[in-house]
């Protein structure tokens, strides 16, 4: 078992070898048939053919191995220059390319693992840092506040109002921010079931605009729908993509900063999907800021984000609701022109349309 487990036959030097026989076969043999030689044509004649041909087909496949071998170890060893020392420490003169190709594939696995360990070492490094930022605001106001009434400051009422109002909306910050961390992280899970139904995505767009109508006209914003039909619908979890709308529409209206800002939200209706796009005329993102923007804590412009108090996950938030309910969103933005969010949801059958329409006529 030892013997037949250490014979290798290279089959490229058997067929180069077996080319070799065919060819000096096929000229013996016609050289027999145009010759005149009887001799040529006897039976010894061609036992000694046979003979000689498989003489040198075994001579040919032994030379042409010897070749292949010298070769390989020549280019073996160049390659092997060039490598680190770790990847052939256990290197001799049986290896082969195959071998080399296997120990070189062996290192770009590690060389891949450590750079993803590095990646996941500096993001997490980068996590921590943002969520201790967060938290670290909201509480030394507080602390603040409370080192102030302590010493005194309680005594003055309008101090003591002043200063619990602004507990009160520190304290909600970091409760946003944990109810935020803390649907992100059940959705990255799985603990979170959606609530699929079918409903009017246009009607819903509108609910969002009255309820940020306030907030809209503080910034001197308009909010229009553009849309093919009166009513569009989607089946989709109702509640998750108001969040999505509301996360969206009230970015917009935050980074309005200019005159006749705008907010243009579009629905068409396409063969499987509902297209929906929230655009705006605002700031805009740079686009050195735009492959990052769906990441938690990443604020495209820091100091006026945290003074409308937001937790910094919204569009966090987003992208996790869509990617549960198999979507995807994506991002158009020219600097100081505006930016647009687009994404899809899925419409509903046929007979759930039917049930639906047959509810609203009831």
């Amino acid at each position: 078992m030892r013997i037949r487990n250490s014979v290798k036959i290279n089959w490229l030097s058997v067929a180069a070898s077996f080319l070799l026989v065919a060819v000096v076969g096929s000229v013996v043999l016609l050289f027999e048939i145009y010759t005149d030689d009887i001799y040529f044509k006897t039976k010894d004649f061609n036992y000694f053919l046979i003979f000689t041909l498989w003489f040198v087909f075994v001579l040919n496949y032994f030379v042409l191995e010897f070749l292949f071998s010298f070769y390989s170890k020549n280019q073996i060893r160049r390659i092997t220059n060039i490598l680190p020392e770790d990847i052939i420490h256990d290197f001799d003169t049986d290896i082969g390319f195959k071998e080399l190709g296997e120990k070189v594939h062996e290192m770009n696995q590690k060389n891949a693992e450590i750079d993803m360990m590095k990646e996941m070492e500096n993001y997490r490094r980068e996590y921590i840092g943002n969520v201790s930022h967060e938290l670290k605001t909201p509480l030394f106001s507080m602390q603040g506040y409370i080192e102030t009434l302590r010493d005194g400051g309680v005594e003055d009422l309008n101090i003591r109002d002043k200063y619990l109002e602004r507990i009160d909306k520190s304290v909600e910050r970091l409760l946003n921010i944990v109810k935020d961390l803390d649907m992100i992280n059940r959705f990255e899970s799985g603990q979170i079931a959606l609530k699929y139904s079918n409903f009017d995505i246009n009607h819903l767009i509108q609910e969002v605009f009255d309820l940020l109508e306030m907030e809209a006209e503080r910034h001197s914003m308009t909010m229009q729908l553009q849309t093919t039909q009166s009513q569009l619908l989607v089946y989709a979890d109702k509640q998750r993509i108001s969040q999505v709308l509301i996360n969206l529409i009230s970015n917009a209206v935050k980074y309005a900063n200019r005159e006749e800002a705008q907010i243009i939200v579009s629905t068409r209706e396409g063969t499987k999907s509902i297209h929906i796009s929230i655009e705006d005329n605002g700031m805009g993102i740079k686009p050195e800021n735009l492959p990052r923007i769906f990441e938690r804590f990443y604020r495209i412009e820091s100091s006026r984000n945290r003074k409308e108090g937001g937790s910094g996950l919204g569009l966090a938030i987003v992208k996790h609701i869509l990617e549960a309910h198999k979507q995807t969103i994506s991002v158009e933005s020219a600097y100081l022109s505006g930016t647009k969010f687009k994404f899809k949801l899925a419409k509903p059958s046929l007979e759930k349309i039917k049930k639906a329409k047959a509810a609203i006529v009831d």
